[in-house]
């Protein structure tokens, strides 16, 4: 049972609590707007970014620079890239890492000189929580949303949700929302995103909002076995080698394979080993200071990574590290739906980075500068309501809850997680999983709107839906992908296909529709044949 409900009133809602959400509360706050924050954990220490370093996408500004790094990745992204939205995220990205080490972040200095290219998880998240309150955005812990409100006329305006610690409902009136709840790794235990389950979407999808590249969720990471930690750079000093120590040369040019490595492990274990810096006890050094996380795992399991192989796996990050997500129409990262707005990843980064991207960098940069955006379009949206937004009449707008919460979730990871199902899809699996999914949401007696029960069983039987519907719109998008692009691959479509250049946009929770969206051609058809 509840205790009575918290009611408050904003300019702005912010929902999520990590970098996409901080900046889009304190850019909404210097926009005149009043803002009130909200975290499924606490604000500043929960997600994906907080417990890791993060390399950042950021290049000085000058001409030959950047244009070196917007084509750095494209063909890996399968041209599916807008080089003005490169632009734009660059930029912002420069700008913002300029305020941060005005605010006081610990950048190190070579030659005398800032150097800001990473930031450390714990340092960066509790300065962008005290920069935030500063700002004088309220911040609400451990009170993750459930529904969106919306009026009359289908504008989003608040959102309900519970305080677990409290055990009370919480109400939040505003002129705007902005979505910043992260990706959905479909509770696969990766590091920090064990409460990135796709709730973002499904409040938005209940809304009418549209996804894009949601086929790009197929991201696996390295991971030991005895581990959660899917930070991967340090596995370019690596050498993979399988049950009977032969190398299955999963490392090439500096970066491994995950591919090769899941083709590996579908038959066997792998074993991965720090060699290449075995007699370098400087780069061991740097190692450990770069990512010291990284090495908590061997060291509480008495195991020197750099001369012992041990064994590894590959862990789902689905649109963690994928590019999917909500749709976003113009350059304030608003939706398809009035005064809804997303950021991080729970938006698309197919804008900047395509079909694929990976641990920080792209989206540590499209974090900051999209909650930027979103925080200033979703200030400006409200203050234009003005007081007349008090007097809406709103209700919910969602429509899912399961009830068997837990049997719901191990069905959804049990078709998510499998390589065989995911890494390596063919559309004979895809229609056996949607089958599965399809019959788990439609299922009689599965859903209902009656929040029964104590705030984290309300919280869970919300979490379980939106895992369902997250899992439906990415299976549906890569079956509707019949080629192998960015990290999508299709064992039963090997190459990329010219006339598949576009986006696929999704929407819909009950009946999910899916139409095309054709990008701006990067390359000639005869350049993308051979890409």
């Amino acid at each position: 049972m509840f205790s009575d409900g918290l009611e408050l009133d904003a300019d702005v809602l912010v929902i999520g609590g990590g970098p996409a959400g901080t900046w889009a509360a304190w850019n909404a706050a210097q926009a005149g707007a009043s803002v009130v924050l909200v975290d499924k954990g606490y604000c500043g220490s929960s997600g994906a970014t907080a417990p890791s370093g993060t390399g950042v996408w950021v290049i000085p500004p000058t001409t030959e620079d950047r244009e070196k790094a917007k084509a750095q990745r494209e063909a890996l992204g399968g041209y599916l890239a807008d080089h003005d939205w490169m632009d734009r995220v660059l930029d912002r990205t420069w700008s913002n890492m300029e305020l941060v080490d005005s605010w006081g972040y610990p950048f190190p200095r070579e030659e005398g000189k800032t150097v800001r290219r990473n930031l450390q998880g714990p340092e960066y998240m509790r300065l962008m929580r005290k920069v935030v309150a500063r700002a004088g955005v309220k911040i609400l812990d451990h009170s993750p949303a459930l529904e969106l409100l919306v009026d009359g006329n289908g504008n989003v305006a608040g959102a309900r949700g519970v305080q677990t610690q409290e055990e009370r409902e919480w109400t939040v009136r505003s002129g705007a929302v902005v979505i910043a709840t992260g990706g959905c790794a479909f509770l696969s235990k990766a590091l920090g995103t064990n409460n990135n389950t796709g709730d973002g979407y499904l409040f938005a999808g209940e809304a009418g909002a549209e996804f894009s590249g949601m086929e790009f969720s197929s991201q696996y990471a390295v991971s030991t076995v005895f581990g959660s930690v899917t930070k991967t750079a340090h596995y370019s000093w690596a050498v993979f080698t399988n049950e009977a120590g032969e190398d299955i040369q999963a490392v090439k040019d500096g970066h491994h394979s995950a591919a090769t490595i899941g083709r590996t492990l579908i038959h066997g274990p792998v074993y991965a080993q720090l060699i290449k810096a075995k007699e370098r006890p400087e780069v061991q050094a740097f190692l450990r200071l770069a990512q010291p996380n990284f090495f908590l795992p061997f060291d509480r399991s008495g195991i020197n990574p750099f001369n012992e192989r041990f064994p590894v796996t590959l862990v789902l990050e689905g649109t963690v590290r994928g590019t999917g997500g909500i749709r976003i129409t113009d350059e304030t990262c608003a939706s398809t739906v009035p005064g809804l707005y997303a950021a991080g990843d729970a938006a698309t980064r197919e804008r900047i980075c395509g079909g694929f991207t990976g641990g920080g960098s792209h989206n540590a940069a499209w974090a900051m500068s999209s909650g930027s955006w979103a925080g200033e379009g979703a200030a400006d949206f409200a203050l234009r309501l003005g007081a007349s937004r008090k007097s809406r009449r709103l209700t919910g707008a969602g429509t899912s809850a399961f009830t068997e919460s837990d049997a719901a979730i191990k069905t959804v990871k049990s078709e998510m997680l499998p390589l065989e199902k995911n890494m390596f899809r063919t559309d004979a699996g895809l229609r056996s999983s949607l089958a599965v999914l399809n019959g788990l949401w439609a299922s009689a007696g599965a859903r209902t709107t009656d929040r029964g029960g104590d705030a984290r069983d309300a919280q869970r039987s919300r979490e379980a839906a939106a895992l369902t519907a997250t899992a439906r719109w990415a299976y549906t998008s890569a079956l509707a992908r019949t080629e192998s692009r960015g990290m999508h691959r299709r064992s039963d479509f090997p190459q990329i296909d010219p006339l598949q250049q576009r986006h696929q946009i999704v929407s819909g929770v009950d009946a999910i529709a899916l139409r095309y969206e054709q990008p701006v051609p990067r390359l000639p058809v005869r350049d993308l044949v051979s890409a």
